[in-house]
């Protein structure tokens, strides 16, 4: 069994190269890609870039911004961003601190063969199991989310983002 610590105390001090703000801690890398914890002080940033890997920005605590191309968005914990591979995108925090974990695949998305592999998957869990057709208790098939919902006057004071 391997154990890999991250949080606080744990944390590379000066963050990651092309940031502002932030301290980071290298959860595991290979060949693959890696994953890695990003913790966002107030008035953070990870400057606007491209990387040839498709990534997953996971905010787990916290709130902030995140841009990729053109579009800007509000993310807080519970909330998954797709950084697609040879996109620009970017991160930051303004009146709120953020915590995300960063997982890098290496190279573009895999979405031919991809699938294939979810065909396969569905029909070995259709002739197994029914229950995955049955609602679950938000009323979605079994694996949607629940909508969530934001409060419409949200202040920076309140924090970022609700």
């Amino acid at each position: 069994m391997e154990v890999v610590r991250f949080g606080v105390g744990h944390r590379r001090p000066d963050g990651p190269a092309g940031t502002t703000g932030l301290q980071s801690q290298l959860i595991h890398s290979d060949g693959r890609g890696l994953a890695a914890e990003l913790a966002f002080a107030r008035n953070a940033r990870i400057e606007p870039h491209t990387n040839p890997n498709t990534t997953w920005f996971i905010v787990i605590e916290g709130g902030g911004w995140v841009i990729v191309g053109d579009e800007v968005a509000r993310v807080s914990a519970g909330e998954a961003v797709l950084w697609p591979a040879n996109e620009v995108h970017g991160a930051w925090t303004e009146a709120s601190e953020m915590r995300a974990i960063v997982v890098e695949f290496a190279g573009v998305d895999d979405a031919a063969v991809r699938g294939i592999l979810d065909g396969q998957a569905r029909a070995v869990i259709e002739a197994g199991s029914k229950a995955q057709d049955s609602p679950d208790r938000a009323g979605s098939v079994a694996g949607g989310l629940a909508p969530r919902e934001r409060p419409r006057d949200a202040t920076v004071r309140e924090g970022e983002p609700y």
